[in-house]
């Protein structure tokens, strides 16, 4: 079995963006970059200290940027070009034209909450496959290889094909949010 190394990267981005309350942070730096911490918690209806948390989570997976002004740390949305991530950018793309934007961006990102899913791309990346190959492949038992698969078709990244036999193949995804994170893969 050739098994590839776990993207880390997108699964667990994935996992702090598939936070409603994270991502109704980042759409409010959006739309009012530069708040602190205390603003953000009261904006929000959250606590300081979780704010906090929440806004190092972002920070860690590079979606925010934070800088010192004296003794107050404010944040703001990364910036083309400060980061080499184009997901930030069809993040704030889809905070500034998207109609409901926080439960669009939620839905998209379930998609890769789990590294599983993402090997799962990856090999239909490749090419399509049977259930069969792609359990040889991935090396996922048949029922959680099903339950990730469903996952990745109601999400739009996968669609199956009946043929002689079941074929699972990738998908371009319709929203330019649902590519960047299809391009990590």
């Amino acid at each position: 079995m050739d098994r590839r190394p776990l993207q880390p990267t997108l699964w667990r981005t994935c996992r702090v963006v598939a936070n409603r309350t994270r991502l109704r942070i980042l759409a409010l730096l959006v739309t009012h970059p530069g708040l602190p911490v205390s603003q953000v918690a009261s904006r929000t209806g959250i606590r300081g200290p979780l704010a906090s948390e929440y806004l190092r989570a972002l920070n860690a997976r590079s979606l925010i940027i934070p800088e010192r002004h004296g003794v107050w740390v404010h944040y703001r949305p990364a910036k083309s070009g400060e980061v080499d991530q184009p997901l930030a950018a069809a993040l704030r793309m889809k905070f500034s034209g998207a109609q409901k934007p926080v439960e669009l961006i939620f839905h998209i990102a379930t998609a890769f909450t789990h590294p599983r899913r993402v090997d799962i791309l990856h090999a239909l990346k490749q090419r399509p496959h049977t259930l069969a190959e792609l359990r040889t492949v991935t090396g996922v038992p048949r029922a959680s290889l099903l339950r990730h698969l469903h996952k990745l078709i109601t999400r739009g990244f996968v669609k199956a094909q009946r043929d002689h036999h079941r074929l699972y193949m990738a998908v371009r995804h319709a929203d330019p949010f649902g590519r960047a994170l299809a391009d990590m893969c």
